[in-house]
Formats: structure tokens, sequence, C-alpha cells
């Protein structure tokens, strides 16, 4: 009978609860005091490997979870990682991060993150496992491609409105991987060894502007260690940054299979373990009880060794994320696949793709003249939706490179040569060689060659696990362009990748662009830069090293990257992507920012609102933006800080602030970037905390970090 009455009024309660209202402590514990200690602890851990139980008696239903910060993974089965084989869970595949963190478009990422959530939801997630923003450190790193970039500040401002637009769904984001996840050889086990101070100014801040600003709902820990622990259950990480510090009032959820020791879970900040491995020789339901947070956890609670106090937080901040998501009835029903989510995919594609190099306006090319295109490059028709570990979609429809350019290019005469191949084949140097000849005869009969090639999601690429060997473009592009160019120097080279490339043939191309992985409409995407439909405006989100050692993380050699097997030493510390290429003076081979446009922009009237600011003011830098060119399209300036006669290491310079702007041909528009003084403080580890110096300070603004168009000269008093 008391049963039966719980069940009846914890029904009212549910039906009452809307997403407007306060989750109240209150509500929660009222929820929690008819919770068994056995039911408590089975909402700890997995029940399946994408998803946790709920409490049936009491209509408590499942946390449904799903890869995907750029799409919603297929459904894979219930104790393996095989897929299910449904028919029914194809999406609308968006951009990679780094193509949204191209766009420097903070508009465009809430777009994006609602269009992501309304499909998570129609697919009914509870728990999207992204967005991911880990900071870019090193070229090599596999999963590079879902994180959004080298800078905290660019991340930190990009991830805020992606998280509101998911979350606006019912659905909870899950920020990744929490922390200092930045590769993927030895993930499971790397010793990550960083300074205080590069920890909170450059590996932190994007994690901290999720939580605070962003109000995800949930938190998923990285593989690696940090100062000897695991950052699943990490004291420092968990309890005292992310939630005694950070006021983080959601769930930690585990990297899968990230979780190493019942106690340091229990008491270092985890609430939900994913994906251990389980032992398969138990009873279906038994296999997940095998979990750290499962029965070993019970015995420990049993025991009186750990204190039914911390299971009870845990529960409560799982039931708070149920509220917000599961238990919410009135949020919505979700959409999937259709014409706004294909026309977000493309606009973000289109934005994100940066044009690096534009000799003699080889781009755009003529859609009215019969020109005969050789399409070159084996990226051109490669699927690249599919592959790259955790991320790979099962898109609704994805339009290669070539489709786009054959739709769009309807005059033209389009003909293609595969060039090269990624595939493991018998005979490969006949086979090579026979690709390559190929290629270099219809190069010769044409107009235009573009060469669309690249990385891909094989591994040893962009792909998780596994980190790349080197620089270098794979499967011998670089001497397949430069044979290319001897037999037509009219060439333009289309990278599809989420990393920097080695460019050793870039002084004899006419042009090249960065296209990224753009997902369902890539080709389209793609089609529409080259014709000049779109003028781009993508920027880079990291700098592209002309060799490997001019990186900050390869040039202190081995211990820094990748470390000896056990320990790495982060000996760049704060001077990571473009701070160390401008601190040390050493020349990218394309900057941090920097991307062309069809058109051309001119910053004059830079100015700032005052010479002289307090600790507490708001600093303004007004600057007019005119289109001198004869096409309508869109500059990003961007505004960086520096001190130069700082007493302690500081970068040449800092991103702090950024605009982009759309213009018509001809037009002038007055803008306004406002900076906060206290945004120019430092982390101190004398005092544990942040430091505002006062005095004589540099502001550099321009439209890439290495194009500076003026430096404002201020001081702080």
């Amino acid at each position: 009978m008391i049963n039966k009455l719980n069940l009846l009024l914890f029904s009212i309660f549910i039906c009452n609860l809307s997403s407007s209202q306060e989750i109240s402590s209150t509500k929660i514990d009222s929820i929690l005091s008819l919770l068994t200690l056995k039911e408590k602890v089975s909402m700890c851990h997995a029940q399946s490997q994408f998803s946790s139980p709920g409490i049936p008696r009491l209509g408590i239903p499942e946390l449904w979870m799903s890869d995907g910060p750029h799409g919603i993974r297929a459904e894979i089965n219930w104790s393996n990682w095989g897929y299910s084989g449904w028919t029914n869970d194809y999406i609308t595949a968006f951009p990679a991060l780094t193509c949204l963190a191209a766009t420097f478009n903070p508009s465009l990422s809430n777009q994006y993150g609602i269009s992501i959530g309304e499909e998570a939801r129609y697919r009914k997630k509870d728990i999207l496992l992204g967005p991911g923003v880990n900071i870019y450190r090193t070229p090599l790193n596999g999963r590079n491609f879902e994180y959004m970039g080298e800078d905290p500040y660019l991340a930190s401002k990009m991830v805020v409105p992606y998280i509101k637009g998911v979350q606006m769904n019912g659905v909870a984001a899950c920020v990744k991987h929490f922390a200092l996840n930045n590769q993927e050889l030895w993930r499971n086990h790397i010793d990550v060894q960083v300074s205080d101070r590069a920890l909170h100014e450059i590996y932190l801040p994007a994690f901290k502007a999720a939580v605070k600003l962003g109000k995800s709902w949930s938190v998923m820990g990285a593989y690696n260690q940090f100062r000897g622990q695991h950052c699943s259950h990490h004291e420092l990480l968990l309890n005292t940054i992310l939630k005694t510090d950070w006021n983080f009032d959601g769930v930690v959820i585990s990297d899968w299979g990230g979780t190493h020791d019942t106690k340091e879970a229990a008491l270092n900040g985890l609430d939900l373990e994913m994906g251990s491995p389980i032992d398969t020789n138990r009873l279906p339901r038994q296999v997940f009880d095998a979990n750290f947070l499962g029965s070993s956890f019970s015995e420990l609670l049993k025991s009186g060794e750990i204190n039914e106090r911390v299971l009870d937080d845990k529960v409560r901040r799982i039931l708070r994320l149920m509220m917000r998501t599961t238990l919410d009835l009135s949020r919505p029903l979700g959409k999937i696949n259709n014409i706004e989510h294909s026309h977000v995919a493309r606009q973000v594609a289109r934005e994100g793709i940066v044009l690096l190099k534009n000799k003699a306006n080889f781009f755009p090319l003529d859609t009215e003249k019969k020109l005969t295109i050789a399409l070159i490059g084996e990226n051109a028709i490669k699927s690249m939706t599919t592959g790259g570990g955790s991320s790979e979609l099962k898109a609704d429809y994805e339009v290669s490179p070539l489709e786009g350019i054959k739709i769009r290019f309807k005059n033209c005469n389009i003909i293609f040569s595969r060039g090269y191949s990624s595939e493991n084949i018998e005979n490969s140097d006949q086979v090579i060689n026979s690709l390559i000849n190929d290629a270099l005869e219809i190069a010769s009969q044409a107009d235009v060659v573009l060469f669309v090639g690249g990385l891909n999601k094989n591994r040893g690429q962009d792909c998780e696990a596994e980190d790349r060997k080197d620089l270098k473009l794979p499967y011998n592009q670089d001497y397949l362009i430069g044979e290319l160019q001897k037999v037509n120097p009219n060439i333009g080279v289309i990278l599809v990748s989420g990393n920097a490339v080695s460019m050793p043939w870039i002084l004899n191309v006419k042009a090249v662009l960065q296209t990224w992985y753009l997902g369902s409409e890539a080709g389209n995407a793609i089609a529409d830069i080259i014709s000049g439909d779109s003028n781009p405006s993508g920027k880079l989100p990291f700098s592209f090293p002309v060799k490997l050692n001019d990186n900050s993380a390869h040039f202190f050699g081995e211990l820094s990257y990748p470390g000896n097997g056990e320990t790495q030493f982060y000996k760049d510390d704060i001077l990571v992507g473009y701070r160390w290429h401008d601190t040390k003076n050493i020349r990218p081979l394309f900057s941090f920012g920097h991307g062309l446009s069809y058109t051309t922009f001119k910053i004059s009237d830079i100015m700032s609102d005052r010479e002289v600011y307090s600790v507490e003011d708001s600093l303004s830098i007004s600057y007019k933006l005119k289109n001198t060119g004869t096409r309508y399209g869109a500059e990003v300036v961007q505004v960086y800080i520096g001190k130069s006669d700082s007493k302690v290491i500081r970068a040449l310079k800092e991103l702090k602030g950024f605009k982009k702007t759309y213009l018509s041909y001809g037009k002038e528009l007055t803008e306004t970037i406002t900076l906060k003084v206290t945004d120019f403080s430092f982390y101190d580890e004398s005092i544990s905390d942040w430091n505002l110096v006062r005095g004589k300070y540099e502001i550099y603004v321009g439209n890439s970090s290495d194009n500076i168009s003026k430096i404002i000269r201020i001081n702080i008093k």
C-alpha cells in the first residue's frame, strides 16, 4: 500500500513538472526518499552501452545517450559495440566542430546546437555526448577535428551558444573531455604534467564557459591521467574546480572505460560510470553490476567505509538532470532530416571553409565558361561521415565534392581521376602508378585542375584512438600534386581534413582551400565557394606550422609530445598555437585567424574609448570596416591584448574579442568590440588565483594573428 501511494504521489509530481519551473532541492529529496540503496546505486552506472537504468516501480525512466557532437550516432547493440542494424536511425551529418569554430560566428553555433539538439530529441536521446573543447595542442592529435581549435577564448565563445541550443530541446549537452585530453596516443593512461597557470589559462577556460555561461547539464571526464590521477575520478578537477569553484550542479559522466577504481570514483566526483569493461559470461542484468560503481560500490556503502551521503549527492545530480530532460514532459518532440537542418549544415560548411591562398584570383571559377575541369583525388568521392571512431555517422545523405561540383558546373566538362588510393590493394606499386598516370593524362587535357585530397577518417589520420605519424599528406599526395603541377600549372588544391598539414608544393599551386569534414552538404558547400555563389569568410581556428618542430608541443622533444609512454610534460606551458609562433617569432605557414575573401576589406579609424582604465572598467574598441571590393562578403575583426613589459612570461598577444561583419561592396560600417579589463589578468600561481597587473598594455586589432592593422597602447591604473 505504501509503495502504491508513493508511486501515485510521484506520478502527480512528475505530471506537474515543467522545464520552466525551478528544480528545487526539496523536489529532488522527495524522490530520493523513495529509493532504496540498491536502486540508488543502480542509477550510478550503465545498464547498456549507451543507457543507464531507471526505476520501473516508480516510473523513473532510463537515461539514453548518444555519441555525436556533429550528428547523432547510429544505434549500438545493448552490450557490445556492434551496430544494431536499425533502418530508422539515419540523420543529418553536420560539419565537424573545427569547421564550426572556423566560422567565428557564435550566432551560427547556436543554430547548429538547436538543430543537432532537435535530432537528438527526435531519436529519444537524453544526453548528447558533446561538444568537445579540448585544445588543439599538436597537429598530430587524431581527434582534433572534433574540437574547436587552439585558442581558449574562441572555443569559449563558440561552445556556449552551441550548448544553449542543444539544451533548448530538453537534451543535455555533455562537454568533453575534461580535461587535458590533447592526444590519442596512450590516451588511456598517459599522465599529463602541466603548470597550474597553463591549466587555467589554456586548457580550462572553454570548460569553464560551458559550465558557468552555457549551464551545461553534464560533463564527461577524460581518459588520461593528470598528476597521477585519472581524470574521470579526479579530486582537483572534479571536486575542487568543477563542483566547488564553478558550482557545477550537473552530472559527471565517465568516458567509456575511463573508470579505474571504485573508491576514487565514489569519492572524487564521478556520478555516472559508463562503458567499463564487462564480463560477458554473466547474465545480462548482472553484467553491468560488475562496474566500479556497481556491486563493489554497494559493499563499501554497506560496510560504512563510504558514507551514504556520497551516493545521495550523485543520485540528486542524476535526478536533477532527469528533471531537465526525460522527466520534463513539456520538452519538444524533436525533428530530424528536415530541410532546415540541411540549410544549417550547408551554411556552417560554407562559412567555415577557409580560403588559404588565391593567386591571381584563381577562385571563383566561372560557371558560364565551358571549362574542362580535371577533378583529381580520392577525397572527391570518399565518404567522410563514416569512420573516425565514436564520431562516425549514418547520414541520411552525403553530397560528395564530385557530385556537388557536377551539379553546379553543368556547363563544364568535369573529368575525374582518383589519383591515389587510401585502401590496401594488391599489386600496389602497379596500381599506384596507374592511378598517377591516369591523373596526369586528364590533367594535361584540362583548362583547370582541382586536386581534392588531404586526410581522411582512417586509423592514424583524423581518427579516434590513434594519432597521426607526421605532418605530411598521406598516400604520396605531395608527390602527385608536384607532378600535376608540371603538366598543368593552373591547379587549385581543395584540402579535406581536421588538422594542419605540411605543404611543400605551396609555391607551385594557384590556390588552396581548407574545407574540413563538412557533413551531408559537403559537396554543395564546396561548390558554393568555388563557384562564387558564396564568398569564403572562414578563419583558421588553429595555426598551420611550416614543419612539425615549429609547433610548440614538438619543439621541446618527445617528453613534451608524446611523452615516454607513461608521463609527458607540457613544456610549452601557456605558449600554445599562435601564442608560441608570435612570441618566439616563428613564422607559420598559415596563421591563426587567417582567411581570405573574394572581396577586400579596409579596417580604419581604430581607437579605444579611453587611454586610462580602472580594474572595474570595460574597454571599447571602435573601428570602421569597409568592403572595398566588388562582392558581398564578411570579415572577422580580431582584438588581441599583450603586455610587453610583463615581469612574468606572457604571450605577445592573446585573443580577447572578435566580430564577424557582413557588408555589401562599397558599404562601410562602424563597429565596436568590448573587452573587460579583468580579462587582462593572468593566473598567478603564487596566489592560486587570477591577478590583474596594472600598467601599460598593447591592444592589437587586425584580421588574423599575424596581420595587425593597428596597435593601441592603454594604461590600467
